[in-house]
């Protein structure tokens, strides 16, 4: 089959074996060879049988992945997303390295300083001459390719993203919510997503409590 566009951004390195708490997926390396940039994909199940696959398109949040930081919901998702490919035994999960929405770590340390002035998450990634989401979801082909995956069950609450995946020419077969952690401190974080970049959360509502939890 000829080539398509995507396939020289980057290259497959290696796999591995990875116990979760929730099942043992298959770890897989990427490198991206515009910017050396190790990408990752986990696999579970039978993924390449030509049925839609459960997936989640995860950028990097380090403070929210790692650092368990309650200012976004991206490590409950990334939790969430894992225990449902879990539960259901077939799954995978791209894991970018695009932290930040695309600004990388510094820069999202700079706009939280923003937020912590007044500014919303969008008008402090526009503040710093930033796009208010900078990522880019072209990787994502040639790596679904890797394992023949052409149509997907992506759990997301972005449109664009969803957008994304069908111009590179991945079927979204279905939206799947991925609603978690809505806290007091992310709260207007949350709102703005909604309000401001369209994604489909619940209902804006104002904090009703003050510790921790609405």
């Amino acid at each position: 089959m000829p080539a398509t566009p995507y396939e020289d951004l980057l290259d497959y390195a290696t796999s591995c074996a990875l116990p979760t708490p929730w099942a043992q997926f298959t770890l897989h390396a990427f490198i991206e060879h515009a910017t050396g940039k190790e990408h990752l994909a986990m696999t579970l199940g039978d993924i390449s049988d030509g049925e839609p696959v459960l997936a989640r398109v995860h950028s990097e949040c380090l403070t929210g992945d790692v650092l368990f930081s309650q200012r976004c919901d991206c490590g409950a998702q990334l939790e969430g997303a894992l225990q449902k490919i879990a539960a259901e035994g077939r799954g995978i999960l791209l894991y970018l390295r695009q932290e930040g929405r695309g600004i990388g770590l510094v820069n999202k340390m700079r706009a939280y300083r923003l937020q912590e002035a007044g500014a919303d998450t969008v008008e402090a990634n526009l503040a710093l001459g930033f796009h208010a989401d900078a990522r880019n979801y072209e990787l994502c082909q040639p790596m679904l390719a890797q394992f023949g995956i052409k149509s997907l069950r992506l759990m997301t609450n972005n449109p664009r993203k969803i957008d994304a995946m069908e111009k590179l020419g991945v079927t979204v077969a279905e939206r799947v919510p991925l609603l978690v952690n809505r806290n007091a401190f992310n709260n207007s974080y949350l709102n703005t997503k909604q309000a401001k970049l369209g994604h489909m959360m619940t209902p804006l509502h104002e904090v009703v409590a003050a510790d921790g939890e609405l």
